[in-house]
């Protein structure tokens, strides 16, 4: 995943990531693939001002904690049946977004069982706060 922090609006933020998170998840549109889970990849970009990540006594509620990405997957993908990695894909990048210190994010899922002669199929989405374009 490229990195995004030429974006302007970015330039004071911190970037944290989570890579190639594996999850199993029941993800599909045809019926094959809704009868059992896959395995899908995530990963995450977090962009988080310096001023609202950056510990002065080095503690774990100065900063954005890396438990949150993966228990926000996790609690989406608990949620069920997704038909398209778009939709998860939005729904993550949403959860990320909600956090208060985040800025901007971006997401991408993979799926790398799918075809025998590509390491992978995909999406990424990037996504910036509400009012700050």
């Amino acid at each position: 995943m490229q990195s995004s922090l030429h974006h302007p609006l970015l330039k004071d933020c911190r970037r944290l990531f989570l890579r190639d998170y594996e999850v199993w998840i029941n993800i599909g549109v045809h019926d094959f693939e809704k009868k059992g889970e896959q395995r899908v990849l995530i990963n995450v970009d977090l962009y988080v001002p310096l001023a609202l990540s950056t510990p002065r006594a080095d503690k774990l509620d100065e900063v954005v904690d890396y438990d949150f990405i993966r228990r926000s997957i996790m609690a989406r993908v608990a949620r069920g049946h997704v038909h398209l990695q778009e939709t998860l894909a939005d729904d993550v990048l949403a959860l990320m977004l909600a956090h208060p210190r985040v800025r901007a994010a971006c997401v991408s899922t993979a799926k790398p069982d799918v075809y025998p002669d590509c390491d992978a199929v995909g999406v990424e989405v990037f996504g910036l706060k509400e009012g700050l374009a």
